[in-house]
């Protein structure tokens, strides 16, 4: 996958040992550290609103709690601005996938703006989609929601003037809770968010309960993900690739991927390809003796 190369020298870190030397800093020196990458390219309303989130300590003071409740407390996988960031860069890169084989999004279908308009739904969704874990991991994403309506407003002070301002809003909101594990989105821009979150997986960004000693399938499967790439696909607008060291890692692809897919919207526009070289498989457990 192609992202900026703030994002691929985050990946390239454990990711547990990202995530837990985050949690043991001060909030000030957390927050300083934060700033978020994405190709803008010529939107500018997107230039205007990440230039306004990386100066805007409340959003980051969010992150930075969410990622203390995720990792410190109850040691899950990162829930730290770096998945915040990646989570936008794919989302990001999805949705420009898609435009590019003239698959319209909802912002231009449904109230005739502008494909800028739509960039800017998808990456407010990924910025905001899990402050709510500051709160709690249970309902995060209803969390969220109250949290995220006045900040996006904020946001977009002198971007956007109402009705129009409302319905970035709105939309945004959608995709929020879409992301649950039981939700529906409504729209191709909250599909997206919805799969972009389930994509943050690779060099083994989701296992930290592996690297911690918990053996399981969870933790087995997400050790085994070395990485995932989009390109254009043979059949379809959207190719996902996903390489694995470990057969386990099915398990991510069949079990937790296919979840986030199905009911997204985008079945008819994605194709999923895991792959893994059998005669390099990586053991990841020497022994596994069973607990009772």
């Amino acid at each position: 996958m192609t992202l900026d190369p703030e994002t691929e020298k985050r990946i390239e870190q454990p990711a547990s040992d990202e995530a837990e030397r985050e949690t043991r800093l001060t909030p000030a020196e957390a927050v300083k550290q934060m700033r978020i990458r994405v190709p803008v390219r010529a939107n500018k309303k997107l230039r205007t609103v990440i230039d306004r989130v990386n100066k805007d300590d409340q959003i980051k003071g969010w992150w930075h709690v969410a990622n203390v409740n995720a990792v410190a407390r109850m040691e899950i996988n990162d829930h730290s601005w770096v998945h915040i960031q990646i989570v936008t860069n794919i989302a990001l890169k999805l949705l420009r996938q898609l435009t590019k084989h003239h698959v319209e999004p909802a912002m231009v279908t449904d109230y005739g703006m502008t494909r800028d308009d739509a960039e800017l739904v998808v990456a407010l969704t990924a910025l905001t989609h899990c402050i709510g874990m500051s709160v709690h991991r249970h309902g995060h994403e209803d969390f969220s929601l109250f949290l995220a309506e006045p900040k996006l407003r904020e946001l977009l002070i002198g971007i956007f003037e109402e009705p129009e301002l409302t319905v970035v809003v709105s939309e945004v909101l959608q995709g929020i809770i879409s992301h649950r594990s039981d939700g529906e989105p409504l729209t191709l821009e909250a599909g997206i968010l919805r799969v972009a979150d389930a994509l943050d997986m690779e060099q083994g960004r989701s296992r930290i309960a592996f690297e911690r000693g918990r053996v399981g399938i969870h933790s087995l499967s997400a050790a085994a993900i070395e990485e995932v790439e989009i390109t254009d696909g043979k059949e379809k607008p959207i190719r996902i690739s996903i390489r694995m060291n470990n057969s386990s890692g099915i398990y991510q692809v069949d079990g937790l991927l296919k979840a986030k897919l199905r009911g997204s919207g985008l079945e008819p526009y994605v194709e999923v390809i895991a792959h893994i070289d059998t005669e390099a498989e990586k053991r990841l457990v020497p022994l596994y003796e069973l607990e009772l």
